[in-house]
């Protein structure tokens, strides 16, 4: 009895262990097969140590620049990019370890976030004032930056912004959720369950794929792991955050809002509704 329950177990490891490799194998070649079918869209610009993905189109002034929710890079924004670039100049980026961008030299600090977004602006020449938009985490980013430097905000755009820190025991389901996903995504289980991916479908074509693409990424989902350890810390420090005198703030909150605190502007209903209080924004800053 004995024996047979021991060759079971064995037996029943040695699957485990084929599978997981088989997994891993899927995963390193789908992800070599999409760095040739997804390259960046955009320019890698240095911001500091190293470099980060800027994505800019249109023309015109003043210059969008939008920040991803959390988990979420550029290609978040393909309802709205688009949009606003028919009117103005847009720009959006991945943070640090996000998409395209390169890891930065230090750990995740939303105090590093307005630093390092104010020397990529630069380094890619574009101009200020800025009209800075964020979704959710990103918001909290967003107000950051324009509380850091008031010379280059022309207005703020918070989308679903955090209005409060979350409780220990959803934070703590989060950060388990994401320390494993990256485990998860080695193995090519994410890949295949499409679990995190799923919800971009709703994207244009391109954008879902690259987004989809990254989300069954294990570096990708490291780096927003990390983002969201400090979810609490960066809300905190965005509320008490001050804004320049006059500033022109505008909150949006989504009919279609997902409250995980990791969500991605993925409806064409919910991108409409960002463009046309982005484009508002826009014109009533050109009429001044």
């Amino acid at each position: 009895m004995k024996a047979t329950f021991r060759r079971l177990l064995t037996a029943s490891a040695a699957a485990l262990v084929f599978l997981v490799l088989v997994g891993a194998t899927y995963q390193g070649v789908a992800t070599a097969l999409e760095r040739r079918q997804h390259p960046h869209p955009g320019s890698l610009i240095k911001a500091g140590r190293h470099q980060l993905h800027i994505h800019c189109t249109g023309d015109g002034a003043p210059t969008v620049v939008l920040e991803a929710p959390a988990t979420g890079m550029s290609a978040s924004w393909g309802w709205v990019q688009p949009k606003i670039a028919d009117e103005t100049r847009v720009c959006s980026y991945d943070r640090a370890g996000l998409g395209w961008s390169e890891w930065g030299p230090t750990a995740f600090d939303p105090d590093a976030v307005p630093v390092q977004l104010r020397t990529l602006l630069g380094n890619a020449r574009e101009k200020g004032p800025f009209v800075f938009v964020g979704e959710g985490f990103g918001a909290a980013l967003a107000r950051l930056t324009a509380s850091r430097y008031p010379a280059d905000a022309a207005a703020l755009v918070q989308i679903d912004p955090p209005s409060s820190v979350i409780e220990q025991a959803q934070l703590r389901q989060m950060a388990r959720t994401a320390t494993v996903s990256p485990w998860l995504a080695r193995t090519g289980v994410l890949r295949i369950s499409r679990k995190l991916s799923g919800g971009s479908v709703e994207l244009p074509a391109e954008s879902a794929d690259a987004l989809a693409t990254f989300l069954a990424r294990p570096d990708h989902l490291t780096r927003s792991a990390r983002e969201l350890a400090r979810w609490n810390e960066t809300i905190a420090l965005a509320a008490a955050a001050p804004l320049p005198a006059g500033l022109l703030v505008t909150d949006v909150q989504l009919a279609d809002a997902d409250t995980d605190g990791a969500a991605t502007l993925t409806t064409r209903a919910g991108g409409e509704q960002v463009v046309q209080a982005i484009l508002a924004v826009v014109n009533r800053l050109r009429e001044k």
